[in-house]
């Protein structure tokens, strides 16, 4: 077998264009900044796969609409939401925002360490469907500051299309978040 030296990049172009990323990446990581317009994944250009990054603006749109179909769904404690499909983790953010500034979650959990425990651990639930979308997803789900520590939370990578096709998708998520207490209750996000 020959080897080849290869030389496609240019070292030092490449470890540059590789440290303004992640230098952008850190800018932009906290998501509960609002004045935030924009977001990592508009830097990444679409792919030759159907593993599409949703646009802010439609997550906000997807998120507003779950608010218009169930009102009140981010003032309550008890209520989960799960993502069956997590690309970017974009619509799991929107809804972290959107609990973690509710004024009743806020004065049920006044420590915002405490608050976001909460909601990690028992409200927001999401399956990716593959480890590189998952590692994605948590990175920027999970990423907003280096300050929080969140270990436990109800992210996994699961690709859900086998339980949907053999219809056993309401049993396999119970199986594998036996905390929840009812996937038929969870506000689902749907890719439409």
């Amino acid at each position: 077998m020959a080897h080849f030296e290869g030389h496609f990049f240019d070292p030092i172009v490449f470890n540059d264009s590789i440290q303004e990323f992640l230098a952008l990446k850190l800018r932009l990581a906290n998501y509960f900044e609002d004045i935030a317009k924009e977001d990592i994944f508009d830097y990444i250009p679409p792919q030759k796969t159907n593993q599409i990054f949703t646009p802010k603006k439609l997550a906000q749109e997807m998120v507003d609409n779950l608010e218009k179909e169930c009102p009140g769904c981010f003032d309550d404690p008890t209520k989960t939401f799960i993502d069956l499909y997590m690309k970017s983790g974009l619509y799991i953010t929107e809804i972290v925002k959107r609990l973690y500034n509710s004024p009743k979650i806020k004065s049920l959990f006044p420590d915002k360490q405490a608050r976001l425990r909460h909601i990690f651990e028992h409200q927001v639930y999401g399956l990716a469907p593959t480890e590189i979308i998952y590692r994605i997803a948590t990175a920027y789900i999970l990423g907003f500051d280096h300050t929080v520590s969140i270990t436990k939370h109800n992210l996994r990578q699961r690709d859900v299309l086998k339980s949907v096709k053999q219809d056993t998708l309401e049993k396999d998520l119970a199986e594998l978040f036996p905390e929840m207490k009812s996937v038929k209750q969870a506000c689902i996000v749907r890719h439409d």
